[in-house]
């Protein structure tokens, strides 16, 4: 069967052990499965004859493009090819008169900002990883600074699929605004390749800010930190970074990155403005009320290389903790509430860490509601799982979601039922209308 696939598509699959292998998992997820076969696909026919022979010999297909997701996405559920469009990876267009970008979706969001260098624009959405952009939108990514400029969905105005049966749909129009139709764009934004298989995104694209002032501020406790946090998000403040690290976050970093930072919970901030007063008055005002939620010290990174570090600093934070705990297992969290209720639930995730005996730090971006909490365990040690449940029980109850920015993956799957209600008897109809086979990237967000 696969020597049919590979002279359909000769030169681009690969049953090598180490494609196989690295196909087969992802960042964090702690089972490994790996695929029959990777196909590299390098254009859209490619992509379709990789779907027909799937088809025909019924077996699942599942997206791949830089394996950076964390809840279980690329990991085959059975017999399974992994559809890898690592190498789409052009620009295809680039309007600066528009304010948008043409891509394929195997390209990360690094190399797009590469490419607009010299045109006053950049795109935003920043989680962390260097993501392919089709990856971004399977998942519909956000990260540091989703607070001011959205996460993917508010950052994609057309996407081309293509849907199991072959079929190519142009999703969107590249305007920043239309109410024609059912908006079918959005339903395959968060789909995690359940639905079809992106192929072209037209991506909006935003002014490079002319004055940027970043802070570094520390506190005594963690519920000051939040509390802080809040504070600067009730005033109304045009935030464009918040985010939180706790005290073992701090101590990772300086040890992972050889930095001297105050071991204590941080918040780091960011603010963009198009002229220095402005920027002045919104930065000197988040000062005064993160000094009246109890400050004990803010550092200042004044030059971009400064400034570099200190996201350097945050975004190597979950590879700090790794680091500082070799040998372990991680559990990552990802929930999300009203702005309102997330003090409320820092301190509850803080709180149930230490009444369950385990290790882990708080980190996220708060000024969206939106944190994790990576647990550190010994191997099959049930208390992780029992942090997670709980904690995403307390979220629903506040009103939020399981998942801020991971996606469903297989790690939330159980979730779904008691946040959406009836509501997920139609995602899978939807499923169903879109993929009467279940072959793309089956087992994922449902069963």
């Amino acid at each position: 069967m696969l020597e049919s696939l590979k002279n359909l598509l000769p030169q681009k699959v690969s049953t090598s052990p180490t494609d196989l292998n690295t196909h087969g998992r992802d960042e964090s997820y702690p089972i490994q499965n790996p695929p029959l076969a990777v196909v590299f696909a390098e254009n859209l026919s490619d992509i379709r004859a990789a779907l027909g022979w799937a088809s025909a010999n019924r077996v699942a297909v599942i997206p791949f493009g830089a394996g950076t997701s964390l809840e279980g996405h690329v990991i085959p559920q059975g017999p399974a090819i992994s559809l890898d469009v690592s190498r789409m990876n052009r620009v295809l267009e680039v309007r600066p008169e528009d304010f948008m970008a043409v891509v394929e979706p195997g390209l990360t969001r690094k190399a797009l900002n590469e490419a607009l260098k010299g045109t006053g624009l950049f795109f935003p959405v920043d989680p962390g990883a260097d993501a392919s952009l089709g990856g971004m939108a399977a998942t519909n990514a956000s990260g540091t600074t989703t607070v001011r400029y959205g996460g993917m969905r508010h950052n994609i105005l057309a996407l081309q699929v293509v849907l199991a049966n072959g079929q190519v749909l142009e999703l969107g129009r590249g305007v920043r605004k239309t109410s024609a139709g059912y908006n079918l764009k959005d339903l395959f934004i968060g789909s995690e390749g359940t639905l079809g298989i992106i192929t072209r995104l037209t991506l909006k694209l935003h002014p490079i800010p002319e004055h940027i002032h970043t802070l570094r501020v520390f506190f005594e406790n963690l519920n000051a930190t939040a509390q802080a946090a809040y504070a600067v998000m009730a005033s109304g403040l045009p935030v464009a970074r918040l985010e939180l690290v706790d005290e073992v976050g701090m101590q990772a970093i300086n040890r992972y990155l050889g930095q001297s930072f105050p071991e204590k919970p941080a918040l780091f901030v960011e603010f963009h403005s198009s002229t220095q007063e402005a920027l002045e008055a919104e930065s000197g005002l988040a000062l005064e009320l993160m000094q009246e939620a109890g400050a004990i010290r803010i550092d200042t990174a004044r030059t971009q290389e400064e400034r570099t570090a200190q996201w350097e600093a945050r975004h190597q934070a979950y590879w700090a903790l790794v680091n500082l705990f070799p040998g372990k297992e991680y559990l990552a969290t990802d929930t999300a509430v009203p702005i309102s209720k997330m003090p409320d639930l820092v301190a509850y995730s803080s709180h149930l860490l230490r009444k369950l005996g385990l290790t882990g730090n708080i980190l996220g971006h708060v000024g969206d509601g939106n944190f994790h909490t990576l647990v550190v365990c010994e191997p099959g040690d049930p208390r992780a799982e029992v942090f997670s449940e709980r904690l995403v029980e307390h979220t629903l109850a506040l009103g939020g979601t399981c998942t801020g920015e991971h996606g469903v993956g297989l790690r939330k799957k159980k979730y779904l039922p008691q946040e959406h209600g009836p509501a997920l008897g139609w995602m899978r109809q939807i499923k169903q209308l879109f993929d009467p086979q279940n072959l793309l990237n089956p087992g994922k967000i449902f069963d």
